[in-house]
């Protein structure tokens, strides 16, 4: 059944979940009508979004990550809180994904009245979020769920762009993972805002304050992100619930420094003018394609590029020229 925008609008007004869901569909959709309508109900939420903590949550696989959003999650319901979370999906651009994946995993969350869990596919696109989490972001800040989790498809190495869309970015660590300089290298260690070492337990609390000083010595090298911020370095275990509160009070203090040095809107405006410039890119890339004489250009040169009959930056530069030569 399709709905009007004005029934996905009311829908999330008043936290219909399953409208919700369909307008988070809608919003995913690649289809031209669909991307007509979205931007219509873009438009009519935007009054209401803006009042949620955004955190992102990153980690290798194995780190835990759905074990610390359900107890975070659980946790800031028992404060009074709604809980949004977004799990971007890895193997969905290949098997379409799976709702019932994350909320397997979050079985207990899933419970909670007020709490929403959304899996999405990356699709390919890279940064550990999928190409419309931050407008999926809107839609939840809408419903009127005060913290949005966006739980990160793990990889490693790309995971930094989530750190464009959120708030709070959160780097759950374990013990040996690997070479805290490493970290440095992948430029986690310079866009985060909170470590949280996991799984620690008494047999492995010595190793646990080793990696917590070697991981405070790496940050030592780095500017902070925000001045006044000393990023810090927590141990517990999310399955059994040690140390969440903590990392519950550092994500408030953070977002309480923000505010007072008048950083929290200004980096939400830098952030919006990010999202604007991947759109113009998104919809002079679809204008060309759907104009015949340039779209049959635009295959000519992606062809010698994967032909390696010139390099794929000289070929991508000749099309854009001649592109608005044309125009």
């Amino acid at each position: 059944m399709k709905f009007s925008t004005e029934e996905l609008f009311n829908g999330i007004k008043t936290g219909n979940k399953r409208l919700i869901g369909k307008a988070i569909t809608l919003a995913e959709s690649s289809k031209p009508e669909h991307r007509i309508q979205a931007e219509e109900l873009l438009e009519k939420i935007l009054p209401l979004s803006g009042n949620s903590v955004r955190i992102g949550i990153t980690g290798v696989p194995g780190a835990g990550k759905s074990t610390f959003i359900e107890n975070f999650g659980r946790l800031a319901i028992s404060k009074g809180k709604k809980v949004a979370v977004l799990a971007i999906d890895p193997s969905s651009a290949i098997n379409k994904g799976s709702i019932l994946g994350d909320k397997t995993r979050m079985e207990e969350l899933a419970k909670e009245e007020n709490a929403f869990i959304r899996p999405s596919p990356s699709s390919g696109f890279l940064g550990g979020v999928a190409n419309t989490t931050f407008e999926t972001m809107l839609i939840c800040e809408a419903a009127g769920y005060d913290y949005i989790l966006i739980e990160t498809v793990g990889v490693g190495q790309s995971e930094v762009l989530v750190a464009d869309i959120t708030d709070v970015f959160l780097f759950l660590k374990i013990i040996g993972g690997g070479d805290e300089l490493q970290g440095i290298k992948r430029g986690i260690m310079e866009m985060v805002d909170v470590i949280f070492i996991n799984k620690v337990e008494e047999n492995n609390m010595q190793k646990a304050k080793n990696t917590k000083l070697e991981l405070k010595r790496a940050l030592d090298f780095i500017p902070p992100k925000e001045k006044g911020w000393k990023v810090p370095v927590l141990l517990g275990s999310a399955l059994n619930n040690v140390g969440l509160e903590d990392v519950y009070e550092k994500i408030d203090d953070f977002i309480s420094l923000k505010k007072k040095e008048n950083r929290f809107d200004e980096v939400r405006k830098i952030q919006a003018e990010k999202r604007y410039e991947y759109w113009v890119q998104e919809y002079i890339l679809a204008k060309i394609r759907n104009n015949g004489s340039s779209e049959e250009a635009y295959i000519a040169h992606k062809k010698n590029a994967s032909a390696l009959v010139s390099n794929p930056i000289t070929e991508a530069k000749q099309f854009v020229e001649k592109f608005f030569n044309k125009s």
